[in-house]
């Protein structure tokens, strides 16, 4: 009986602690990059200009990766590390970064913005 109780208490913390994430966990993000790292499950991308690099969890059967012109689809193991890339993600999920879209970018598509 103890079991229950505890399993109970760790759920309805679990449920609480997701519904009472900021609306800015919620929603979609972008971070745009050089891929330095990709595997099955991950892939870590460093942004040049600010040197911040991030990790994405991929989830299984990931297939929403892109050209940056909408035209091409790729799988997941085409991407390598060195590739300009741009992630929309979000944090639904424990506040853990998971991809939803890869877009995979030549130099001529990174956006250049001035700062």
């Amino acid at each position: 009986m103890n079991f229950v109780r505890i399993f109970s208490a760790v759920a309805l913390v679990g449920a609480v602690a997701f519904a009472s994430q900021p609306a800015s966990a919620m929603k979609t993000s972008i971070f745009e990059g050089i891929t330095r790292h990709v595997s099955a499950n991950n892939i870590k991308v460093e942004n040049p200009k600010t040197h911040q690099t991030l990790s994405f969890e991929i989830l299984p059967k990931f297939d929403q990766v892109f050209s940056y012109n909408g035209k091409e689809t790729y799988q997941m193991k085409a991407i390598k590390a060195g590739q300009y890339v741009k992630v929309y993600f979000d944090q639904k999920f424990l506040g853990v970064r998971h991809a939803d879209r890869i877009l995979v970018m030549t130099s001529r598509d990174m956006v250049t913005r001035k700062e």
